[in-house]
């Protein structure tokens, strides 16, 4: 259950709180660009023509990068530096983001998208291992859980600042400020986050076995399906939430910013699964109950038709906060497990971009089958079939998760840190 030494926590000057928050800021300015498109969904019609089930793909097709390159992402992080794949992958953002609001067509938008999702691949493989090096060790705990925010935050403050946005300008000029808001973490990262060390062992062949050593592992496959039964159903949910609202009644930017708000609360489940584990709660545990709490949220809001009530949209969006809040847990919990995984001489890179390349098949198929459902069933009513299902899917998941992994988390824990007192000591 080591951590291979080059990816091991620093333990000098550099670690500061500033330096993991810059990456966590870097990872919310990557995350925006997901969320930049639902707000933008109506515009984008209207404009190019495009069609709800490729309104599906272009939510879904960001994801498409990471869906083939996670690996590929994890090689280059072992030889080429994680601070320096994180800043690349925020400048291609950008520009794929500049590119995108010039597209005539709804095919040059889904290149540009697809551009997009690389390097937002790019940014967030790295990023938890990068914290995991420049975090003070006993922030350690509040830095990973708090990377587990960054979808919320960057939904609340994407969607939201979308929906107002768009009420003055066009999706175009939205496209262009994000590729401009991108660029703002970069000289953060340059600044606060120590410049890239050559681990002991450089070249291509080297990181190709650390890489397959890591791989050829259960655990982070098992876990990287088991999050990816989350990802498919949150992805399809809040990508088409503001769609559901304009669906039943709501105009202006209400649509954009309740959904906002849903997606931001999904940081409060985040960050209790931090205490939660602290406490001696598993992973699994927390894994498991938080599916059962989305599948019935998402019953509730679904398979009731709440226009018939008079505050029926009320509690409708109560009930899909509900399920945006509890699933937090998952990402979290998720995170915590995937950074203690790796052996001893593979590399914790690959197991974040192995379980980020098979959740994003979630991520890319997600939106795609819900817009499918909803338009073959004729509405949005039948869609709690998906997210119960995929939920159900997680579940029996997590039982060969639990015989897959190794060692007692409790006790790799106490490890950890006693490691940490121990190379305090020595300073």
């Amino acid at each position: 259950m080591a951590l291979p030494s080059h990816t091991s926590p620093v333990t000098d000057a550099k670690a500061t709180d500033g330096a993991w928050l810059a990456v966590l800021a870097a990872g919310i300015a990557a995350a925006m660009h997901i969320w930049k498109l639902p707000a933008a969904l109506a515009g984008i019609q209207a404009d190019l023509g495009t069609s709800l089930v490729q309104a599906g793909l272009l939510l879904g097709i960001i994801q498409l990068a990471s869906v083939v390159g996670g690996l590929a992402t994890a090689v280059g992080g072992e030889m080429a530096g994680l601070r320096r794949l994180l800043v690349s992958g925020l400048v291609l953002l950008a520009a794929a983001s500049a590119l995108g609001a010039t597209a005539p067509g709804t095919g040059l938008l889904m290149a540009a998208r697809t551009l997009e999702g690389v390097g937002f691949l790019l940014a967030v493989v790295v990023a938890p291992a990068l914290i995991r090096k420049v975090a003070p060790p006993q922030r350690l705990n509040i830095a990973l859980a708090s990377w587990a925010t960054f979808q919320g935050a960057a939904t609340l403050i994407g969607l939201s600042a979308g929906a107002l946005f768009l009420q003055v300008a066009g999706w175009r000029e939205w496209w262009l400020v994000m590729a401009f808001l991108t660029l703002l973490p970069v000289p953060l990262l340059l600044r606060s986050v120590p410049t890239d060390q050559a681990p002991a062992e450089t070249g291509l062949r080297p990181a190709l076995l650390r890489v397959g050593r890591t791989v050829a592992t259960r655990p982070p496959w098992i876990i990287g399906m088991v999050f990816a039964c989350y990802t498919a159903q949150w992805m399809a949910v809040l990508g088409f939430l503001p769609s559901i609202y304009r669906s039943a009644g709501l105009d202006g930017p209400w649509p954009g910013i309740l959904s906002a708000v849903v997606g931001g609360v999904n940081a409060i489940g985040a960050l209790s699964a931090g205490p939660l584990i602290q406490r001696g709660l598993s992973e699994r545990k927390i894994i498991l109950w938080t599916f059962v709490s989305m599948s019935a949220a998402s019953v509730a809001t679904f398979a009731v038709d709440w226009g018939r009530f008079g505050n029926g949209l009320i509690v409708q969006v109560v009930l899909i906060a509900l399920f945006s809040a509890v699933g937090g847990l998952i990402p979290a919990a998720v995170t915590s497990y995937s950074v203690r995984i790796a052996p001893s001489d593979g590399s914790v890179t690959a197991v974040l971009g192995l379980t980020q390349q098979i959740f994003n098949v979630g991520n890319f198929l997600g939106p795609m089958m819900f817009a499918l459902l909803a338009t073959t069933t004729g509405g949005w009513g039948t869609t709690w079939w998906l997210t119960c299902g995929l939920s159900a899917l997680g579940m029996v998941l997590l039982a060969f998760l639990g015989r897959a992994r190794g060692g007692n988390p409790a006790a790799a824990r106490r490890a950890e840190k006693r490691l940490s007192a121990q190379r305090k000591a020595s300073m």
